[in-house]
């Protein structure tokens, strides 16, 4: 590797006020370390994303790029999530670097890994991905439902890597293939797969939340484990279809039942286990026309072509680009 390739992180920030005057000195050893090694360029850049904060998080990232021409920002008009706002910054680099990093601005990814990362890139892998040796770190309910949802959405058909989230190296030239991916929901570790290339993975330890509280709870997770099978797979209403012949034979079979049992002058009676059929029938059916009904609003969604995010204010993102994409 040479100082021929110009490196950008690219970190989404949203209310990290309290961490990112942490984090953001050990991002910048990790860069100018690099650039001391002559591993990348000196024009490499750290690019904060403020996806529409409420505190004084764009006021530090502005002081910082004041600070040092290293540093660069845009903020987003308003709050538009993690991916989206990752996606604003990976767009923002696509024609000013040859090689972007992402990982999250609260220090948890370790930031050594990226030594690991560019030589894999060095050896020829256009995308890199940082996947957690272990799970230490979390508790019982997250580890658990973490495993849960990957071998969910793998059963579904989608393409995901195991224990991957968002630190990951992207090559300029997949980013630009990634450009072409025009859906607005959109759910980054399951569509960069689909881009193919050759790719690698590194391994890493991950860390506590260095300063500052998770801006990602359950509800989140939970929100962003749906979208990613919703947007990736249609399996859910195969399984719907599934279902509901199921339970037509099963309806069926009640049906010839019921008439052999009045023909032979058995009668059953009761109320309630008529109910509970009734039930759970009933709540299976509501349960498809949501999933049903998700699919459609995302395509309903699709269908407006709205824009993913709107960048409001820039520092210091303007720079030649001084790489080709080869």
């Amino acid at each position: 590797m040479n100082q021929d390739v110009l490196l950008w992180l690219v970190i989404p920030c949203y209310n990290e006020q309290e961490v990112l005057p942490v984090t953001a000195p050990l991002f910048m050893a990790k860069l100018k370390e690099l650039i001391s090694s002559g591993r990348i360029s000196d024009n490499s850049r750290i690019l904060f994303i403020n996806d529409g904060s409420s505190d004084d998080t764009w006021r530090i990232i502005t002081e910082l790029s004041s600070q040092d021409n290293h540093y660069s920002g845009i903020s987003l008009s308003r709050n538009r999530g993690h991916q989206n706002a990752l996606l604003a910054g990976l767009m923002e680099a696509k024609d000013k670097c040859s090689v972007t990093i992402s990982l999250d601005c609260d220090g948890q990814d370790d930031i050594n890994a990226v030594d690991e990362m560019l030589s894999e890139y060095t050896s020829g892998s256009e995308v890199v991905y940082g996947v957690r040796s272990d799970r230490e770190n979390d508790t019982w309910f997250k580890r658990n439902t973490a495993q849960m949802f990957y071998g969910i959405i793998r059963s579904m058909g989608a393409e995901v890597v195991y224990n991957h989230a968002d630190y990951r190296l992207i090559s300029a030239r997949v980013l630009n293939h990634l450009a072409e991916f025009r859906e607005v929901n959109i759910f980054l570790r399951g569509m960069i797969p689909l881009a193919g290339f050759k790719s690698s993975c590194v391994m890493y330890s991950r860390k506590k939340r260095i300063a500052g509280e998770t801006h990602y709870p359950l509800s989140k997770m939970l929100s962003l484990a749906f979208d990613g099978i919703t947007s990736l797979t249609i399996k859910p209403i195969t399984l719907i279809a599934s279902l509901g012949i199921i339970a037509g034979l099963v309806g069926l079979a009640g049906i010839i039942w019921a008439l052999v049992a009045a023909l032979t002058g058995y009668n059953v009676t009761g109320w309630a286990s008529t109910m509970c059929v009734v039930c759970f029938l009933g709540g299976i059916q509501l349960l498809s026309l949501g999933i049903i009904g998700e699919y459609v609003g995302k395509t309903y969604m699709e269908s407006k072509h709205r824009p993913r995010y709107i960048v409001s204010e820039s520092v210091n993102v303007n720079s030649e680009r001084r790489v080709s994409l080869s």
